[in-house]
Protein backbone atom coordinates (compact mmCIF):
# COMPACT_ATOMS: atom_id res chain seq x y z
CA UNK A 1 0.00 0.00 0.00
CA UNK A 2 0.95 3.58 -0.77
CA UNK A 3 2.31 5.41 2.14
CA UNK A 4 1.40 9.51 2.43
CA UNK A 5 3.78 11.51 4.64
CA UNK A 6 2.38 14.47 5.71
CA UNK A 7 1.27 16.46 8.10
CA UNK A 8 -2.77 17.73 8.53
CA UNK A 9 -2.52 21.65 8.14
CA UNK A 10 0.08 21.20 5.34
CA UNK A 11 -1.41 22.43 2.23
CA UNK A 12 0.85 20.56 -0.37
CA UNK A 13 -0.28 17.05 1.51
CA UNK A 14 -3.85 18.52 1.45
CA UNK A 15 -3.60 18.45 -2.20
CA UNK A 16 -2.34 14.90 -2.12
CA UNK A 17 -4.59 13.20 0.21
CA UNK A 18 -7.56 15.27 -1.83
CA UNK A 19 -6.27 13.31 -5.30
CA UNK A 20 -5.47 10.21 -3.62
CA UNK A 21 -9.60 10.32 -2.71
CA UNK A 22 -10.75 11.43 -5.73
CA UNK A 23 -8.78 8.66 -7.50
CA UNK A 24 -10.64 5.63 -4.87
CA UNK A 25 -6.96 4.49 -3.95
CA UNK A 26 -6.21 2.75 -0.40
CA UNK A 27 -3.21 4.58 1.54
CA UNK A 28 -1.22 5.01 4.65
CA UNK A 29 -1.50 8.15 6.52
CA UNK A 30 1.73 8.54 8.22
CA UNK A 31 1.49 12.11 10.01
CA UNK A 32 5.04 13.80 10.35
CA UNK A 33 4.99 16.28 13.03
CA UNK A 34 6.30 19.98 11.63
CA UNK A 35 6.21 21.65 14.66
CA UNK A 36 8.25 18.94 16.60
CA UNK A 37 10.78 18.74 14.06
CA UNK A 38 10.19 15.74 12.87
CA UNK A 39 10.72 16.66 8.99
CA UNK A 40 14.23 16.74 9.93
CA UNK A 41 14.87 13.40 12.23
CA UNK A 42 17.20 11.41 9.53
CA UNK A 43 14.27 8.60 8.85
CA UNK A 44 12.29 11.19 7.03
CA UNK A 45 15.69 13.15 5.37
CA UNK A 46 16.34 9.86 3.91
CA UNK A 47 12.88 9.65 2.63
CA UNK A 48 13.28 13.38 1.49
CA UNK A 49 16.40 15.33 1.52
CA UNK A 50 14.54 18.32 1.65
CA UNK A 51 13.00 17.59 4.92
CA UNK A 52 9.58 19.11 3.68
CA UNK A 53 6.06 17.19 3.10
CA UNK A 54 4.56 15.47 1.69
CA UNK A 55 6.55 12.24 0.30
CA UNK A 56 4.57 9.81 -1.19
CA UNK A 57 5.97 6.20 -0.94
CA UNK A 58 5.12 3.81 -3.91
CA UNK A 59 3.94 0.13 -3.46
CA UNK A 60 7.75 -0.57 -4.80
CA UNK A 61 9.55 1.64 -2.34
CA UNK A 62 9.77 4.78 -4.64
CA UNK A 63 10.00 8.14 -2.54
CA UNK A 64 7.96 11.00 -4.31
CA UNK A 65 7.88 14.94 -3.39
CA UNK A 66 7.04 17.91 -4.25
CA UNK A 67 3.16 17.67 -4.30
CA UNK A 68 2.80 18.49 -8.27
CA UNK A 69 5.27 16.02 -8.63
CA UNK A 70 2.99 13.95 -7.15
CA UNK A 71 -0.57 14.37 -7.98
CA UNK A 72 0.46 14.08 -11.99
CA UNK A 73 2.53 11.02 -11.31
CA UNK A 74 -1.03 9.30 -9.53
CA UNK A 75 -2.86 10.76 -12.85
CA UNK A 76 -0.11 9.07 -14.82
CA UNK A 77 -0.44 5.72 -13.35
CA UNK A 78 -3.97 5.52 -12.22
CA UNK A 79 -5.41 7.41 -14.70
CA UNK A 80 -9.21 7.35 -14.10
CA UNK A 81 -10.71 9.76 -13.49
CA UNK A 82 -8.52 12.58 -14.89
CA UNK A 83 -7.41 15.35 -13.28
CA UNK A 84 -6.12 16.86 -16.34
CA UNK A 85 -7.79 17.94 -19.25
CA UNK A 86 -6.38 16.44 -22.71
CA UNK A 87 -6.52 19.55 -24.73
CA UNK A 88 -3.56 20.88 -24.77
CA UNK A 89 -4.47 24.60 -24.21
CA UNK A 90 -6.76 23.62 -21.54
CA UNK A 91 -4.23 21.35 -19.71
CA UNK A 92 -2.07 24.50 -19.67
CA UNK A 93 -4.43 26.97 -18.30
CA UNK A 94 -5.23 24.23 -15.28
CA UNK A 95 -1.38 23.62 -14.83
CA UNK A 96 -0.93 27.83 -14.65
CA UNK A 97 -3.31 27.72 -12.39
CA UNK A 98 -2.10 25.34 -10.10
CA UNK A 99 1.09 26.85 -10.07
CA UNK A 100 -0.04 29.86 -9.01
CA UNK A 101 -0.97 28.86 -5.82
CA UNK A 102 1.69 25.93 -5.44
CA UNK A 103 4.54 28.49 -6.47
CA UNK A 104 3.46 31.82 -5.96
CA UNK A 105 0.78 31.86 -2.80
CA UNK A 106 1.44 28.75 -0.83
CA UNK A 107 5.91 29.30 -0.54
CA UNK A 108 5.04 32.54 1.57
CA UNK A 109 3.06 31.62 4.07
CA UNK A 110 5.34 28.36 4.59
CA UNK A 111 6.15 27.34 8.89
CA UNK A 112 9.84 27.66 8.14
CA UNK A 113 9.12 30.97 6.06
CA UNK A 114 7.20 32.25 9.12
CA UNK A 115 9.21 30.88 11.46
CA UNK A 116 12.56 33.22 9.45
CA UNK A 117 10.28 36.30 9.48
CA UNK A 118 9.78 35.92 12.96
CA UNK A 119 13.04 34.39 14.42
CA UNK A 120 15.79 35.51 12.08
CA UNK A 121 14.28 38.80 11.22
CA UNK A 122 12.73 39.66 13.84
CA UNK A 123 9.01 40.44 12.58
CA UNK A 124 6.32 40.69 14.93
CA UNK A 125 2.71 39.42 14.67
CA UNK A 126 1.47 42.56 13.32
CA UNK A 127 3.47 42.86 10.13
CA UNK A 128 3.66 39.20 9.85
CA UNK A 129 -0.40 39.05 9.86
CA UNK A 130 -0.07 42.02 7.28
CA UNK A 131 2.49 40.38 5.44
CA UNK A 132 0.17 36.83 5.01
CA UNK A 133 -2.83 39.21 4.30
CA UNK A 134 -1.05 40.74 1.69
CA UNK A 135 0.36 37.51 -0.58
CA UNK A 136 -2.84 35.57 0.16
CA UNK A 137 -5.15 38.11 -0.55
CA UNK A 138 -3.57 39.19 -3.95
CA UNK A 139 -2.43 35.64 -5.22
CA UNK A 140 -6.57 34.78 -4.98
CA UNK A 141 -7.57 37.95 -6.34
CA UNK A 142 -5.12 36.83 -9.25
CA UNK A 143 -6.83 33.42 -9.45
CA UNK A 144 -10.31 34.86 -9.60
CA UNK A 145 -9.57 37.04 -12.50
CA UNK A 146 -8.11 33.74 -14.42
CA UNK A 147 -11.78 32.00 -13.57
CA UNK A 148 -13.46 35.27 -14.95
CA UNK A 149 -11.23 35.00 -17.95
CA UNK A 150 -12.47 31.53 -18.64
CA UNK A 151 -14.38 30.60 -22.25
CA UNK A 152 -17.24 28.99 -20.42
CA UNK A 153 -18.52 28.92 -16.32
CA UNK A 154 -17.97 25.61 -15.33
CA UNK A 155 -18.81 23.84 -12.33
CA UNK A 156 -15.38 23.72 -11.16
CA UNK A 157 -12.47 25.41 -12.23
CA UNK A 158 -11.99 24.53 -15.41
CA UNK A 159 -14.51 21.85 -16.12
CA UNK A 160 -17.85 19.78 -14.59
CA UNK A 161 -15.66 17.87 -12.61
CA UNK A 162 -12.99 18.52 -10.09
CA UNK A 163 -9.53 18.02 -11.47
CA UNK A 164 -5.66 19.68 -10.33
CA UNK A 165 -6.91 23.28 -9.72
CA UNK A 166 -9.62 22.53 -7.70
CA UNK A 167 -6.98 20.06 -5.90
CA UNK A 168 -5.07 23.43 -4.93
CA UNK A 169 -7.58 25.90 -4.71
CA UNK A 170 -9.85 24.32 -1.87
CA UNK A 171 -6.57 23.99 0.71
CA UNK A 172 -4.93 27.57 0.05
CA UNK A 173 -8.47 28.46 0.78
CA UNK A 174 -8.78 26.53 3.65
CA UNK A 175 -5.23 28.63 4.96
CA UNK A 176 -6.53 31.73 3.77
CA UNK A 177 -9.56 31.24 6.57
CA UNK A 178 -6.74 29.98 9.19
CA UNK A 179 -4.60 33.31 8.93
CA UNK A 180 -7.79 35.89 9.09
CA UNK A 181 -7.75 36.64 4.87
CA UNK A 182 -11.00 38.22 4.04
CA UNK A 183 -11.62 36.25 0.61
CA UNK A 184 -15.34 37.42 1.17
CA UNK A 185 -15.49 39.03 -2.24
CA UNK A 186 -14.11 36.12 -4.29
CA UNK A 187 -17.50 35.04 -5.47
CA UNK A 188 -16.53 32.59 -8.36
CA UNK A 189 -13.68 31.00 -5.51
CA UNK A 190 -16.17 30.70 -2.91
CA UNK A 191 -18.61 28.98 -5.40
CA UNK A 192 -16.39 26.20 -6.31
CA UNK A 193 -14.95 26.12 -2.77
CA UNK A 194 -18.60 24.88 -1.48
CA UNK A 195 -19.40 22.65 -4.27
CA UNK A 196 -15.53 20.68 -3.67
CA UNK A 197 -16.57 20.81 -0.04
CA UNK A 198 -19.48 18.97 -0.71
CA UNK A 199 -17.91 15.99 -1.73
CA UNK A 200 -16.23 13.07 -0.23
CA UNK A 201 -12.87 12.87 -1.80
CA UNK A 202 -12.64 16.56 -0.41
CA UNK A 203 -14.61 16.32 2.75
CA UNK A 204 -12.59 12.93 3.85
CA UNK A 205 -8.93 14.87 2.78
CA UNK A 206 -9.96 17.99 5.54
CA UNK A 207 -7.55 18.51 7.99
CA UNK A 208 -9.70 18.26 10.45
CA UNK A 209 -10.50 14.97 9.68
CA UNK A 210 -6.78 13.60 9.81
CA UNK A 211 -5.32 11.52 12.79
CA UNK A 212 -2.99 13.79 13.96
CA UNK A 213 -5.17 17.11 14.12
CA UNK A 214 -5.51 19.33 17.00
CA UNK A 215 -6.22 22.43 17.58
Amino acid sequence: MMRLLGYFRSSSSYRCRIALNLKGLAYENAPVNLRAGAQHEPDFERINPQCLVPALVTDEGHALHQSLAIIEWLDETHPAPPLLPAEPDLRAAVRGFAQTIACEIHPLQNLRVLEYLSGELGVDAGRKSAWLAHWIGEGLAACEDLLARRAENTKFCFGDTPGLADICLVPQIYSAARFGVDIGALTRINDIHQRCEALPAFAEAHPARQPDYRE
